[in-house]
């Protein structure tokens, strides 16, 4: 990956889109890039509307907002129809067919990949679908290395919960090369 990418994580609250862009964010900063991460949720939090966005880029980052989207990733649908808007027509859609039945009409490049399904089946809990979704996010575009996020994975959870999220994302790497 050269020059900036912007990037925009989509779901509903509770599904952690907020954790899966800050650690994608750690693991651009252990690749030497920089990095701005934010995030925005409805005031239910969990269940509403949540994204974050992470923005990459080997120089600065002059305008601290994403404006046009490389990549859109979606684990909902209320994600996918009101997020598709700002994606590039070059770009790159990652929806969560588990949760997203209805993909917006976009001309990027759309991935439907059973991501919550997969958490499900091989972790038995949806619960880990955010990470599973980072492993699919980490193999389609290679914008971080896996060793990174692995690594990211290690230093921003509590040991306790760091090997079953490493294990959920190397299973969307699997999911990506299927």
């Amino acid at each position: 990956m050269t020059g900036r990418i912007e990037i925009r994580f989509g779901g509903s609250g509770g599904q952690g889109v907020v954790l899966a862009a800050r650690v994608l964010g750690e693991a651009a900063i252990l690749d030497g890039k920089n990095v701005l991460q934010t995030q925005a949720y409805g005031a239910e939090a969990r269940g509403s509307l949540t994204k974050s966005e992470v923005i990459i880029s080997d120089g600065k980052i002059g305008f601290p907002a994403v404006r046009e989207l490389d990549l859109l990733v979606t684990m909902s649908q209320e994600a996918a129809s009101s997020l598709v808007k700002g994606l590039k027509e070059t770009g790159t859609l990652i929806v969560d067919s588990s949760n997203v039945t209805n993909v917006p009409e976009t001309k990027a490049v759309i991935h439907r990949l059973p991501i919550t399904e997969t958490a499900k089946q091989e972790l038995g809990k949806g619960f880990y679908a955010n990470m599973v979704m980072l492993g699919a996010l980490t193999g389609i575009t290679g914008v971080v290395t896996s060793e990174s996020v692995e690594k990211a994975i290690r230093e921003s959870l509590a040991e306790k919960h760091t090997e079953i999220n490493v294990k959920a994302f190397r299973e969307g790497l699997r999911l990506r090369q299927q």
